[in-house]
């Protein structure tokens, strides 16, 4: 089995009940054939390619349209291909280099959106980013596109298939976040993502056999007991599959009293506080926090009482992404071995 899903769970917080996903893999939705597109006999406009493309003079920057009265003129594999859609191209000269977002939320069909060089290198690529009411169903965002300063960018507004529409399109600059971990945090180890990577390290009961990383050391310069970790987490996509990284972690608490859970991230993350069981998995606290925030978890508990955590991003899509998260962990138990792994066979016997 390469990798193992966890389906849509139950989340219990506080006497109220949602849904939390902590799987690793997401699926790409099931889209119907393409439709070939007979384009508009309608005189072609500005805007259609990258001779006549929408000049952008500055951001942030917004734009409507509808891409139907226009000609089919490119399509890339993000991951699906032979669109046949109409596009739309503006072209974009930054000053200085930086990043941008492209967002398509609001857009009123299946879209897809790139950004080229003026050598027809793909810089950016998007296909389904959002699925839900709010910014539609199948449509794109690019985040955090790096460009060079004093070089033309394309930005083409796609579709999927032979579909166009109504399209909204937003672009604004990205601001990277950066979190520096201090020197003394101790690093979570997990080997480089990449294509065809399997989380065998601490993918907790996503991975396959399961296997969880038990926290127990403790930063030297707090004899409170405060373990600091810096870790790794991010995405890739096996061409047919988003994957990304779920970091799984076991705590102990020390004493009767408070347990707090801190992660600062350089990417939207997820964070839950976990039940010991894969078969019955229950999410007992969460946050979310967002990049460069601090998102805290403080729950109460009973000397010896044992709890999961998880780390994993809040949105994965495209190629590879790595990005950092600072985490802590006091009230926990800590010992004078180095931190391992704690196998499914190991904490099942725990319980018996």
């Amino acid at each position: 089995m390469r990798k193992v899903m966890l389906l849509i769970m139950l989340v219990a917080l506080a006497g109220s009940a949602f849904a939390a996903d902590l799987s690793n893999v997401r699926q790409r939705p099931v889209k119907a054939p393409a439709v070939q597109f007979q384009p508009s006999q309608n005189t072609r406009v500005g805007g259609d390619n990258f001779g006549s493309a929408v000049v952008i003079p500055g951001l942030p920057f917004s734009d409507t349209g509808n891409t139907c009265q226009f000609l089919d003129d490119y399509d890339e594999s993000c991951p699906y291909t032979g669109s046949t859609s109409p596009d739309v191209v503006y072209s974009f000269t930054p000053a200085a280099d930086m990043f941008i977002n492209v967002d398509l939320c609001g857009s009123a069909y299946d879209t897809k959106t790139y950004i080229y060089d003026a050598a027809m290198n793909v810089v950016g690529c998007n296909d389904d980013f959002y699925y839900d009411d709010t910014c539609g169903y199948y449509t794109s965002r690019i985040e955090g596109a790096a460009l060079t300063g004093g070089t033309v960018y394309y930005i083409v507004v796609d579709g999927y298939g032979g579909d166009c529409g109504d399209y909204v399109l937003n672009i604004d600059e990205y601001t990277p976040c950066v979190v520096e971990c201090p020197a003394d945090a101790v690093p979570e180890g997990e080997p480089p993502l990449g294509f065809g990577y399997i989380d065998n390290y601490n993918g907790g009961c996503n991975s396959d056999p399961f296997v969880i990383q038990t926290i127990d050391w403790m930063n030297a310069d707090d004899p409170n007991g405060a373990a600091w970790l810096c870790g790794k987490s991010g995405w890739y996509t096996d061409g047919t599959s988003d994957y990304r990284d779920t970091d799984w972690f076991e705590v102990t608490a020390a004493a009767d009293g408070t347990m707090e859970f801190t992660v600062t991230p350089e990417y939207p993350v997820n964070m839950f506080v976990l039940n010991t069981d894969c078969d019955n998995i229950t999410v007992l606290y969460d946050a979310a926090p967002l990049a460069c925030e601090t998102g805290t978890i403080s729950w109460p508990v009973l000397a010896g009482e044992t709890y999961w955590l998880w780390v994993g991003p809040q949105e994965f899509t495209g190629p590879v992404n790595e990005f950092t998260y600072f985490m802590t962990v006091t009230g926990n138990t800590f010992s004078t071995v180095p931190n391992d792994m704690t196998s499914w066979s190991t904490v099942k016997s725990l319980y018996k």
